[in-house]
């Protein structure tokens, strides 16, 4: 965040900032991408590709050739497009996979050790695993076979710490727990041996030819059921374009014996189920004319069983032509009334269909036979078309739309019309079987003058002969059912079959993974970088003080690399002496810009605590004595002296001493090791530190101070904590306010900022210490501060440092 000095206190992001410290995080960023790539790698080394294989399939509407008007037993009013959807819908069903799954017992899983996986080895398998069927099998824990010659091997598993085991039924697919007595197991056994473990049930079968080699190592693994089932639904696609019979099945897997065998059992699961439905209405059928049989039968024994009985018992054995005459007549009556009775059976069997049943894609051929109403015809036509499209929507549309509430009006407007016409129809009938009673009354009424022993005889033959041709009937009608079922095709037509050709595994660019990974080690650093720079309000140049103020920037100190505080003195040679020099010249700019004479006078504050204050008065004072000026440094920090320590001095007496009237002058300056510099410590601190800093003990003692020396500098306390410092710049000729690199904040130049605009402070100058000239973003501060850090090649100063071993090196690149 950046504070504008010509806003109105608005931040604003520093982009700047956030680029270069962003770059300052590279070797975080390298290190990131080798590790990402060398997981990527690993990842792509491990990764087993898939196939994808497909086969084709058409949907046609073969009517059989041996239909008629008046045998076809198969109503199919929805057309080929219905046809094609209820395949591809039956195709996606998941109960359809479950039949595939367990058609071909693929939850049971033939694995081979890799080099960085398990591959199964679906079709190669030397052996086969034959389990009992009502057992419980585990699921999801491989069980290991180790081959010890042609006709044993070692089986065993490791499970680890499990105290128990999921096993599964797979004959009616419940599940069970099993508790482990002991989670390890190795034991030998001969092939076509029962194995019984509580988890593990059935023999090891080694396949016909099938040559092992001692140690060879598989697996047999069992798989969750459902699990099973939706990963086959997951990767199993089947297409269809628009208004075409012609279907493509794929099917994505790792093995291509597996899709292949899957692919093509499906189709023929669909091919069977579609065969046994279309059958379906011949066998119903053939089921209810047997009944009909089974009932008219026994009639016609009982009728001639009375037959021969009366003829019998009363030796009559010719009728006379007149008597055969009437019978003929009263036979064929009774004929029409059959049929009608039958078609009176017929409607009444339709009427309880439409009555009692939800489902109308197809009619069940008991309920239509004998239909030939073709109002009720049309009826049935359009109630199968509608419900054939309501149920093709529901497998693509969501319930309770306004689109079934249509399908499903009309479909009861039909129901409503065809009970009408199908009352009519039986009105109908029943007046006709009247007309017949009639006529067979009337008939009957012309035997009275036959003898009674003739006319017995010719109602028993009457009905025999009608109970003998109702059966007949039945019976030719059972013979077209049968050749209707063992004449009918399935209406899928396998075009193209799923083969393995030599195809490859899909192609998957994994490259791509690279990129990914590049991402993620930059996104991180990315992020740290936008927050660290968001919430950061430290000051890291002199470039940012001079956004922040008016005050000029004086001089820029780097690093103090001495044992102490006195850089000039200990190196005189040194970046941070030349700094110093560089400061003591704009200070002597400053005083011959005023035209100042005499003794000067340099105040030296900062914000805070640890900014290097002390540091900086005790560097230009040694600066200006060493130049052979009179120089004295004066502790006012009167609540914490520091300056006594780097001198090997004491405290015992100071500034305080003589402002409180205790000591002269003379008794409270002490020399040090430093030439034409003398030093006046704070003294025991005084319980009213800032009344002794503004009396006229305090202008006395500047005075006595200007008449002994040529330079005075004043090391004042934080301006940020205590307002001593501010008391003090009236004596000050310049006054510097040091800025500490990656650690003076920007809001605590705010106080002395403001007293600046104000006019309140003169002649005061900011000044840059431990400045670090690559700084934490990466890069330097090219404003000409040269004599503040690395301003002069290798040579020039006294701390070059010695080279680092390799070691030193690269661990430095990461770890400061």
């Amino acid at each position: 965040m950046e504070e504008q000095l010509e806003g109105n206190g608005v931040q604003v992001f520093d982009f700047k900032a956030f680029v270069f410290r962003t770059i300052s995080y590279w070797k975080w960023f390298v290190l990131a991408l080798i590790v990402g790539f060398y997981v990527v790698y690993q990842q792509n080394i491990r990764r087993e590709f898939p196939y994808t294989l497909d086969a084709s399939l058409t949907v046609q509407d073969d009517k059989n050739p041996l239909f008629t008007s008046n045998t076809s037993l198969v109503f199919n009013y929805g057309g080929i497009s219905g046809k094609v959807q209820e395949v591809l819908l039956n195709l996606k069903s998941r109960k359809h996979h479950e039949k595939v799954v367990d058609s071909l017992d693929l939850y049971l899983s033939y694995l081979k050790q890799g080099r960085f996986y398990k591959t199964d080895i679906y079709g190669s398998n030397p052996f086969k695993f034959v389990g009992l069927d009502s057992a419980y099998q585990v699921i999801g824990q491989p069980i290991k076979i180790v081959f010890i010659d042609q006709t044993s091997f070692e089986l065993s598993y490791d499970f680890g710490e499990a105290q128990s085991v999921t096993a599964q039924n797979f004959q009616d697919k419940t599940f069970k727990t099993i508790p482990l007595g002991d989670p390890t197991f190795s034991k030998t056994y001969a092939f076509d041996q029962y194995i019984d473990l509580p988890f593990f049930k059935g023999s090891v079968v080694k396949k016909e030819n099938a040559s092992v080699s001692k140690g060879q190592e598989f697996f047999i693994q069992y798989t969750n059921f459902n699990a099973t089932v939706s990963s086959f639904v997951n990767n199993y696609a089947v297409t269809n374009q628009q208004g075409s019979p012609l279907l493509v099945t794929r099917l994505t897997n790792k093995n291509k014996a597996k899709i292949v065998d899957y692919i093509n059992t499906s189709v023929f699961i669909l091919e069977r189920d579609q065969l046994q439905r279309k059958n379906q209405y011949a066998i119903n059928t053939v089921a209810f004319i047997d009944k009909q049989l089974a009932r008219v039968k026994g009639q016609l024994n009982r009728k001639a069983d009375s037959l021969n009985d009366f003829k019998r018992s009363n030796k009559i054995f010719n009728l006379e032509n007149e008597s055969e005459l009437l019978s003929g007549k009263i036979e064929e009556y009774n004929a029409q009334k059959e049929i009608l009775s039958q078609k009176l059976m017929s409607y009444d069997l339709l009427k309880n269909y439409v009555t009692t049943s939800q489902d109308f894609t197809s009619f069940p051929a008991p309920a239509l036979q004998g239909i030939d109403d073709p109002n009720i015809q049309s009826s049935i036509s359009k109630i199968v078309s509608l419900s054939i499209q309501k149920s093709t929507l529901e497998s693509s549309v969501r319930d309770n739309v306004s689109v079934f509430g249509d399908l499903n009006n009309q479909i009861a407007s039909l129901k409503s019309v065809m009970l009408e016409n199908i009352a009519s129809v039986k009105t109908n009938i029943g007046y006709q079987l009247q007309s017949i009673n009639s006529r067979i009354y009337s008939t009957e009424s012309k035997f009275s003058t036959l003898p009674e022993n003739q006319q017995k005889l010719e109602s028993i033959e009457r009905e025999y002969l009608l109970s003998q041709s109702t059966y007949n009937l039945y019976l030719a009608k059972r013979g077209e059912a049968d050749l209707i079922k063992a004449s009918n095709i399935s209406d899928i037509i396998l075009i193209e079959p799923a083969k393995d050709i030599g195809q490859g595994r899909n192609a998957v660019n994994l490259n791509i993974r690279y990129i990914f990974a590049v991402l993620a080690a930059l996104l991180p650093i990315l992020f740290i970088a936008f927050i660290i720079t968001f919430f950061d309000n430290k000051i890291h140049t002199p470039k940012d003080l001079e956004k922040l103020a008016r005050i000029p920037v004086l001089g820029v100190v780097g690093k103090n690399d001495s044992v102490n505080n006195l850089a000039v003195f200990n190196k005189p040679k040194s970046a941070v002496a030349e700094a110093f020099r560089a400061v003591r010249s704009s200070l002597q700019f400053i005083y011959k810009k005023h035209e100042l004479e005499g003794t000067k006078t340099v105040m030296v504050t900062s914000s805070v605590s640890g900014e290097g204050k002390t540091f900086c008065s005790i560097n230009i004072a040694s600066v200006f004595a060493l130049s052979g000026k009179k120089t004295v440094l004066v502790g006012l920090d009167l609540r914490k002296p520091k300056i006594f320590g780097d001198f090997d001095i004491d405290n015992q007496i100071g500034a305080v001493n003589y402002l409180i009237g205790q000591k002269p002058l003379d008794d409270i300056i002490q020399k040090t090791k430093v030439d034409h510099l003398d030093v006046i410590t704070s003294g025991p601190i005084p319980p009213n530190p800032s009344e002794l800093l503004i009396g006229e003990q305090m202008d006395r003692f500047m005075a006595e101070l200007k008449a002994k020396y040529d330079y005075i500098v004043l090391d004042t306390p934080p301006v940020g904590l205590v307002a001593d410092a501010l008391e003090l710049i009236e004596y000050a000729d310049a006054s510097l306010y040091v800025v500490r690199q990656d650690y003076t904040k920007k809001e605590m130049l705010s106080l002395i900022n403001s007293k600046h605009n104000k006019g309140e402070v003169k002649n005061i100058s900011f000044l840059y210490n431990f400045y670090d000239q690559k700084g934490k973003y990466g890069y330097g501060y090219g404003y000409g501060y040269g004599y503040g850090y690395g301003a002069y090649g290798n040579g020039y100063h006294e701390d070059n440092e010695k080279p680092k071993s390799l070691f030193a090196r690269v661990k430095g690149v990461f770890i400061k």
